[in-house]
């Protein structure tokens, strides 16, 4: 091991253990690291040992006033790549409930948008004032933007092909053959001499139609545990809703139900409307979504929540299995993000899977494919746990 390597493998442990008597590296920071260093401690900083023994808690060093935070947010975008950015910022509202500086137009300008700012500013709701709104829609919609580039593309061709494949044609054109069923088709008219297939009958992609195939329900729960789903829910209804053949709603609920489906042209204004936090009636919610219903065979509803029931339990599993019997395909989300399953009521879950609906988490990567088996009928691509 060259010294090089030994003093960079001190220069990181010493970054990592925060420094005082206890790091035992010996190693002093200098220059960038040393603000690197300074950066960290302010938000995870621990009270050094005389501040315990008088019972003063240095746990944070960023202080209150907006000006220091937002000089904070400057350094740690200067030294971190901005996935650490995002955690750290995330941290600080977390451990130093930091918030309410948001509510300052400075401060947001200062901040690196992600999916989890847009859920604390949509908790923010009302408390968001005038002068502030304008930016955080700005930021809101940076995040929203983004999003669509990563996620539109793929959700459109999958759910195109989801839903044309549900129309067949006997006599297609070569380019709309599908070889794939077609070879199937005719595999009794395999020549073994010849080491081909006969294909007596072709079976092709029905065109693109501009008529409603199907019809989506994307109900979601807005407590505050859901916010990264609600951001990613609102960004997909807007997809859905861009395709001509799906017919698209989209409902939030906390114990009040809010039909937000004039909005899906803009998934900004959608995000808005929303109000996290609160208590839950999925009984409620589902109820409206049921009576909003007119093509039960030809209808996909997913829910979206961790399932902690404030309404009607059995109300609510009653009438799961009513759709369900109408025809309806049922899909429950625990969630809808890049992080697993939040905490959830694991009693409904179970009594939901008896019903034959399994509850599970689901990123937005894997969304278009659970949204074309539930199209297509066929079993949902459930990840493993």
């Amino acid at each position: 091991m060259t010294p090089t390597t030994a003093d960079e493998r001190l220069r990181r442990w010493r970054l990592v253990l925060g420094g005082g008597d206890a790091d035992g590296t010996g190693h002093a920071l200098t220059g960038t690291d040393a603000a690197m260093d300074g950066a960290l401690t302010a938000l995870y900083g621990r009270p050094a040992a005389g501040d315990r023994a008088t019972g003063r808690d240095r746990s944070g060093g960023l202080g209150a006033s907006a000006p220091s935070v937002a000089r904070w947010l400057g350094d740690i975008r200067a030294y971190f790549p901005t996935p650490v950015v995002q955690v750290m910022q995330r941290d600080a509202i977390d451990r130093l409930g930091l918030a309410t500086l948001l509510l300052e137009p400075e401060m947001l300008a200062a901040v690196e948008p992600d999916v989890h700012l847009v859920g604390t500013l949509l908790s923010l709701g009302k408390a968001l004032p005038e002068t502030t709104r304008e930016t955080a829609r700005a930021v809101v919609r940076t995040v929203v933007d983004d999003l669509e580039k990563r996620l539109a593309g793929r959700t459109r061709a999958t759910l195109t092909g989801a839903l044309d494949r549900s129309t067949r044609v006997s006599r297609p054109r070569h380019r709309d053959i599908d070889w794939d069923r077609t070879l199937r088709a005719n595999l009794k008219n395999y020549l073994p001499e010849y080491g081909t297939v006969v294909p007596e009958r072709l079976v092709g992609h029905g065109r693109a139609s501009r008529a409603v195939k199907k019809e989506v329900v994307l109900c979601i729960d807005q407590s505050g545990s859901m916010a990264a789903s609600v951001v990613y829910a609102s960004v997909f209804g807007a997809v859905l809703a861009s395709l001509r053949s799906l017919a698209t709603r989209l409902v939030v609920f906390d114990t009040a139900v809010a039909d937000l489906t004039e909005q899906l042209d803009d998934p900004v204004d959608v995000l808005f409307g929303t109000r996290l936090g609160g208590g839950t009636d999925i009984n409620r919610a589902l109820a409206y979504c049921q009576s909003r219903i007119t093509r039960p065979a030809d209808t996909v509803l997913v829910l979206i929540s961790d399932l902690y029931e404030g309404g009607i339990r059995d109300e609510m599993l009653k009438r799961v299995a009513a759709m369900q019997a109408s025809g309806v395909r049922f899909v429950s989300l625990l969630a809808l993000s890049d992080e697993g399953a939040p905490a959830y009521d694991r009693e409904h879950a179970a009594a939901l899977a008896a019903l034959g609906v399994p509850a599970f988490a689901c990123t937005p990567d894997l969304f278009p494919d659970i949204m074309a088996a539930a199209l297509e009928k066929r079993p949902l691509p459930i990840p493993a746990p």
